[in-house]
């Protein structure tokens, strides 16, 4: 691969499709996000926004700033996974009132749950980024 900007489009474009996977979940079909769903959302939306800029302008800065939103991204779809997997005590939900962040009722896949769903991108994008990184190094 000559051209390691790719790698950042790579990212990019992950971030985005999860983007637009998350929207598709809660505008179209109606399905109300728990809390871990939404701090998922928080590092992913801007992700999005911050890889595409990145890409646009080949800015290391950038995959920097996304490499951190993916790590803290991947870390609460972790939580979220060993959660709905049974490894973490139902004591340790942070959620309240509202859609249950343990009890997930939608497998898409055939049986894949959101929450792996989500720790796969951020985890692509981490691996993107870090070739990118690793790559370009100065």
């Amino acid at each position: 691969m000559t051209r390691p900007w790719i790698l950042l489009v790579l990212a990019w474009l992950t971030a985005t499709l999860a983007t637009l996977g998350a929207l598709f979940l809660g505008e179209v079909m109606g399905m109300t996000p728990c809390v871990l769903c939404w701090w998922q959302r928080i590092f992913m939306f801007p992700l999005a926004l911050v890889l595409g800029m990145a890409a646009w302008l080949d800015d290391r800065r950038g995959a920097q700033y996304g490499l951190l939103l993916a790590a803290a991204g991947g870390l609460v779809a972790l939580y979220h996974c060993l959660l709905v997997a049974g490894v973490v005590p139902r004591a340790w939900v942070p959620c309240g009132a509202g859609v249950s962040c343990a009890d997930q009722k939608l497998d898409i896949l055939d049986g894949i749950q959101i929450p792996w769903l989500s720790l796969a991108a951020f985890t692509a994008v981490a691996v993107w980024l870090l070739a990118y990184l690793r790559k370009t190094f100065r």
